[in-house]
């Protein structure tokens, strides 16, 4: 069997793909590949009409927006993907840029460099804790459960949780109180942070009349993707003072360069989508993602399909 890879993944992972299978690094026939295993490259409905052999399409990570999912669908392929694998690694960045922001770590850190601080614990530069405040979460999946869990275990915030399809009931179940509005949630948070998939419905979710909303001194974080929030808005809501600060570790076009008016702010904390990028998620990652496809390919159910 032939199967496409032409992007890093886990070493002992990648060895193992080539024990059971021949790797090819491009599509000069693609008529001949059997599953297509990627974590950023689009695959099309085009390429699926061309590669007659393809039985599995397999994301390294969570986000399948580069994928015709609905076409793959209609032509019998199987996607499959790992939305588990960094979900620690995440979550645990997630809460890092709060910290970062709340404090002011990165600006501190180059101002030091560049000898700007006169004496210690200057007046101009007091942070604020993350002790007992309110956490709002956009999304309730995976990854929004490990962060939840993050700050309400240690640092006793209360948890407040949006997601239109998940009941009052469920939500308490994964560590959330349910919220009805984004208003609402908005309104209520000290820190909001989005997780949901990019999709039609949640293109410039945040955006607009909702940066009106939130709490004043509030700071914002999207480790998600970086077409949920309009980054135009973001940037007029941190020069108006609507919002705090805000960090981004996805953007609209990345990673993002000096184009990007967000990176002139003070106020902002730009990553370049870091988020699932430790050795320890590249390797569960890598892993499953490679024994899935072989176990699919091998005609087996797959444990983590696209829905």
């Amino acid at each position: 069997m032939v199967v496409y890879l032409s992007e890093y993944i886990y070493p002992e992972a990648a060895k193992k793909l080539r024990e059971h299978a021949t790797v090819v690094d491009n599509f000069d026939h693609i008529e001949d590949i059997d599953a297509i295993i990627l974590r950023n490259i689009p695959v099309t409905a085009e390429m699926m009409d061309r590669a007659k052999k393809l039985k599995v399409i397999a994301k390294h990570g969570i986000g399948v927006n580069t994928i015709d999912v609905k076409a793959a669908k209609e032509r019998g392929i199987q996607v499959i993907y790992t939305p588990t694998a960094n979900a620690d690694s995440v979550a645990e960045m997630t809460v890092g840029l709060f910290l970062a922001l709340e404090r002011g770590i990165v600006e501190a850190n180059f101002k030091c460099r560049r000898g700007e601080f006169k004496t210690i614990a200057p007046r101009n530069f007091m942070g604020t804790e993350i002790m007992g405040k309110t956490f709002g979460q956009i999304g309730m999946g995976n990854i929004a459960q490990r962060i939840a869990r993050i700050m309400s275990a240690g640092f006793q915030a209360k948890v407040l949780g949006y997601d239109p399809f998940i009941s009052a009931e469920e939500a308490a179940s994964r560590g959330f109180e349910k919220v009805e509005t984004l208003e609402e949630l908005l309104e209520r948070s000290d820190m909001v942070n989005i997780n949901v998939p990019l999709v039609k419905s949640t293109e410039n979710m945040i955006s607009g009349d909702l940066f009106n909303h939130f709490k004043p001194g509030a700071v914002f974080v999207n480790a998600a993707r970086g077409a949920v929030i309009n980054e135009e808005d973001l940037y007029n809501a941190l020069v108006s003072g609507k919002l705090k600060a805000a960090a981004c570790d996805t953007f609209v076009n990345e990673p993002p360069t000096g184009e990007n008016k967000l990176l002139q702010l003070e106020n902002f904390s730009a990553t370049p989508h870091l988020g699932g990028n430790t050795e320890d998620a590249l390797r569960k990652a890598g892993t499953e993602v490679v024994e899935e496809t072989l176990n699919v390919l091998a005609g087996k159910p797959p444990i983590h399909p696209v829905p």
